[in-house]
C-alpha cells in the first residue's frame, strides 16, 4: 500500500511508519521542511508551508493518516498555549481534508488521531464509543478536532477517529516520566490515586491501527485503550513492582496543581475507557493487562 502520514516523525507516527516500512509498504511523511529520507520506501513531502501543494506528490495514496498536533504535555496551559493546542490540531485536520478533497483519486481510508479526553473525566463512570462528550477544555478540543477530521467522510472516504489513551513505551510518551521517580526510589501515589488510567501498549496501538485500515467495517470513533484500565494507585504500584522499586512517596494533588497549573488534570484526573469497538470487531490485544505490558517494555 501507499500510505501518507502527517505527524510521521513523532512518537506514534514514527513507530507506525517503521512498522509499515518493515512490511514493505510505501510511506510518505508530511513535513514542514523538505528533506531527503535515505530509506527505501520512505519519501518526505512538504506541507503546511507557503506554496506547498502536497496533493501533487501524493498520487495513488491508499491510506491517509493524520497524527499531527502540538503535544499536550510540553508546557503550562496558558491562555496562549491552549489556543495553540487547539489551532495546531484544527490546522492539520483541515489541511488533511483539503488535500484529500483535491486528490483526483481519493484514499480508501482516513485514520485521524483523537484522544479519550473526548469523554471528560470521572472516577466512577465507564466510557465506550457511544458515550457523550465531556465539557472541559480537553473534551472541547477533542470534539472540535474530530469534527474537522470527519469532513473527509463527505468525500466518501472511510474515516476512523482513534481515541488514544496513554500509549506505553519505555523511551517516549508518558511512561518514562511516570517511571523516573520509581527508578530513583521516590515513586508513590499521584493525587488521590483513584483517577483512572486508560492505557495501551505501543505495539497494540500500532497493530490496532493496521487492523482499522484492513477492516472495512471499522469507522467513526474507536477507543484505543487496553481492556483493563486501572486506577492511578494500582498503575504506580505495578510500575514499582516491575522495576523492583518501592511505592511509598505520595505526590499531593495540590503540589502538582501549583507546579503545572491546569495541565495537572492530565495526571490528577482520568476516565475509565473500554475498547468496545475493537473487541466487537475481533481485535486481539497482545497486552490486555498492565503488568505483562510493563514487563515486556522493561524486559523483566
Amino acid at each position: 500500500m501507499k500510505i501518507t502520514i502527517a505527524g510521521g516523525s513523532g512518537f506514534l507516527g514514527g513507530a507506525f511508519a517503521d512498522t509499515l516500512l518493515e512490511k514493505g509498504h510505501e510511506v510518505f511523511i508530511l513535513t514542514r521542511k523538505k528533506k531527503e529520507s535515505g530509506r527505501t520506501g520512505l519519501t518526505y513531502v512538504q506541507w503546511l508551508s507557503e506554496g506547498s501543494r502536497p496533493e501533487h506528490e501524493l498520487v495513488g495514496i491508499d491510506v491517509f493518516i493524520n497524527f499531527a498536533g502540538e503535544s499536550l504535555n510540553s508546557g503550562r496551559w496558558t491562555t496562549e498555549r491552549k489556543e495553540r493546542l487547539l489551532m495546531s490540531r484544527l490546522a492539520a485536520a483541515n489541511e488533511a481534508v483539503r488535500i484529500m478533497a483535491a486528490m483526483e483519486e481519493k484514499p480508501k481510508v482516513h485514520i485521524a488521531a483523537s484522544a479519550v479526553g473526548f469523554y471528560g473525566t470521572s472516577d466512577d463512570k465507564t466510557f465506550t464509543e457511544v458515550s457523550p462528550s465531556g465539557n472541559d477544555f480537553l473534551a472541547d478540543v477533542v470534539k472540535r478536532w474530530e469534527d474537522a477530521s470527519l469532513q473527509a467522510a463527505h468525500f466518501g472516504i472511510r474515516t476512523v477517529l482513534c481515541r488514544f489513551g496513554i500509549i506505553l513505551d519505555g523511551k517516549e510518551g508518558a511512561l518514562p516520566r511516570i517511571a523516573l521517580p520509581y527508578k530513583m526510589f521516590g515513586g508513590g501515589t499521584v493525587g488521590s490515586g483513584r483517577q483512572w488510567v486508560s492505557w495501551i501498549h505501543l505495539d497494540d496501538a500500532v497493530s490496532g491501527i493496521l487492523f482499522a485500515i484492513e477492516n472495512e467495517g471499522v469507522s467513526g470513533p474507536v477507543n484505543f485503550t487496553a481492556p483493563e484500565p486501572v486506577p492511578m494507585k494500582e498503575f504506580g504500584k505495578t510500575v514499582g513492582k516491575v522495576l523492583g522499586r518501592p511505592h511509598w512517596l505520595p505526590v499531593p494533588g495540590f503540589a502538582l496543581k501549583l507546579l503545572l497549573g491546569e495541565m495537572s488534570t492530565l495526571v490528577l484526573e482520568g476516565q475509565r475507557v473500554l475498547p468496545e469497538k475493537l473487541h466487537d470487531m475481533g481485535f486481539n490485544f497482545r497486552f490486555p493487562e498492565l503488568e505483562p505490558a510493563l514487563k515486556n517494555i522493561y524486559k523483566s
